[in-house]
């Protein structure tokens, strides 16, 4: 059996890998910040180095 730590946050646009422990958990999807978990109110990104998100 293969336990998953990390993945992509499930925001479409985030290039970010989240700690599935440490995730902000929405809808059962795990995301890297709580602008991605929201679908990024006002353009906000969600602020991580060398990611450009922004819903």
């Amino acid at each position: 059996m293969v336990n998953v730590s990390q993945q992509k946050c499930a925001c479409a646009d985030c290039v970010c890998i989240v700690d599935v422990n440490d995730a902000v958990k929405k809808s059962d999807r795990n995301y890297c910040s709580e602008a991605c978990a929201d679908g990024h109110p006002k353009g906000a990104g969600c602020e991580h180095a060398g990611c450009a998100c922004h819903g």
